[in-house]
């Protein structure tokens, strides 16, 4: 199978490669209900030491840059409750935290959350962390333009391989919020 971008040498419909995948993403792959059938996510192999974006677009194509969303784990409170959220962002840009993000979540503060609660909470391994398979009760938050796009490159829940999905299937996830300016 060719993927629809990039040029790699391992791509299949990610329901084949369900072993490959962190096991959130593949209990969610199971039983995927979105709108863009589950057989139109497709899971490229990679090597784990080329995870980090900058890295895996030096390697597999810098074009790739234009076309890759980072998932990100953020940790708003307010009081002593905390509310842990996922914001999806193009690659290229960065999460507006303190603004976008904060007020949407109606926290006094937010920040990212660090590595070993984000791991520990998604079941995922950093460098890995996608918006498939994230628990059902947290908030997505997805740029307008990830949804915009006709596909981007994500993880797939393990630090091996990614995952080439339309925004639109991003923005239809469970808890899926689409938001202008999320992106800075």
């Amino acid at each position: 199978m060719r993927a629809p971008i990039g040029d790699f040498d391992d791509a299949a419909p990610a329901t084949e490669r369900l072993d490959l995948l962190g096991d959130p993403v593949a209990a969610a792959l199971r039983g995927w209900q979105g709108a863009v059938p589950a057989a139109e996510l497709v899971h490229v192999d990679s090597d784990p030491e080329l995870a980090d974006t900058a890295v895996f677009c030096e390697t597999y194509g810098q074009d790739l840059l234009e076309q890759s969303a980072n998932c990100v784990v953020v940790a708003g409170k307010r009081g002593g409750n905390v509310t842990l959220a996922a914001c999806v962002v193009l690659s290229t840009t960065r999460v507006d935290v303190n603004g976008t993000v904060r007020r949407h979540l109606g926290v006094r503060k937010a920040s990212f959350a660090p590595a070993d609660t984000a791991t520990a909470e998604t079941g995922m391994e950093y460098g890995g962390i996608t918006p498939v398979g994230l628990p059902e009760s947290w908030p997505i938050l997805v740029d307008a333009r990830v949804a915009d796009a006709p596909h981007l490159v994500v993880g797939s829940g393990r630090r091996r391989g990614k995952l080439i999905v339309p925004g639109k299937a991003l923005a239809g996830l469970p808890g899926a919020v689409v938001l202008d300016g999320l992106g800075a």
